[in-house]
């Protein structure tokens, strides 16, 4: 019994070993491989705007205080804009006492930082709700993400494109050579940099990652000027989220 166990093991392995072999190109079988890119511009539904609070006294209770203070005035200011509560989250704190030189003699005071985040869903208040923010006491403005809520649908379908891109290309270089492409034997998805970038007429211009050093769809950076304004305007524009593929085609006759 046991020597028919070890002989049925044996020629399932085999069995399994022949069907693999049939599905490797031969070393000599005639290919094609080509890269197929995509991009899909779409609108953002979604800003998420990081604002950031800092405050500082000797006294760290009256740091703290005119902080919370700056910080309730935003939220208001923020809530005219029409974010909602749920959409306003505090994000980070932090204290730090601080001296104005190594050998910590001379005490500055406690300096206190708050970050602010406020997500909105219509981006013709992006502007507004900076200026109100800045008004209000906020010192900085870290980042302002433009996103969409269907990037993995848009995602889809540029690498679809991106696909049939490289069929395309495939076909057209093989009938040049008077050839034509059969099955696709290998796909390969590309991944080099970021598969999503934000353009507009704003001089701001980022890709890759967002606050704090995650991924996020985009990330434009704003300054605040010396007056408390914001020195570029923003003018909206596309979020471009791009695919590369490589895929190899067999080559026929």
């Amino acid at each position: 019994m046991k020597l028919r166990a070890i002989g049925a093991v044996l020629i399932s392995l085999m069995a399994c070993h022949v069907g693999a072999q049939q599905f490797q190109p031969h070393d000599d079988q005639p290919t094609i491989t080509v890269n197929g890119e995509a991009v899909v511009n779409v609108k953002p539904d979604k800003i998420v705007i990081s604002l950031g609070i800092e405050t500082w006294n000797t006294d760290i209770a009256i740091a703290k205080s005119k902080n919370n203070e700056v910080l309730r005035q935003t939220v208001a200011a923020v809530r005219e804009c029409g974010v909602p509560e749920k959409d306003i989250q505090t994000d980070h704190l932090s204290i730090e006492p601080r001296w104005d030189d190594s050998y910590r003699l001379n005490f500055i005071g406690y300096f206190v930082r708050n970050t602010l985040v406020a997500t909105l869903s219509d981006a013709a208040k992006v502007e507004q709700l900076v200026t109100a923010a800045l008004e209000s006491g906020v010192n900085y403005v870290h980042g302002i993400e433009f996103q969409t809520s269907e990037f993995k649908e848009h995602r889809e379908k540029a690498r679809e494109l991106a696909l049939k891109a490289a069929r395309e290309k495939a076909e057209k270089m093989a009938a040049v050579l008077g050839q034509s492409i059969g099955n696709p034997l290998r796909i390969n998805e590309n991944y080099s940099g970021s598969p999503w970038g934000y353009w507009s007429s704003w001089s701001g211009w980022r890709g890759g990652s967002g606050r704090g050093g995650g991924m996020s769809q985009v990330n434009v950076l704003a300054d605040r000027g010396s007056g408390g304004e914001i020195t570029d305007s923003v003018a909206l524009g596309k979020i471009s989220i791009r695919a590369s593929v490589s895929v190899t085609f067999e080559l026929k006759p």
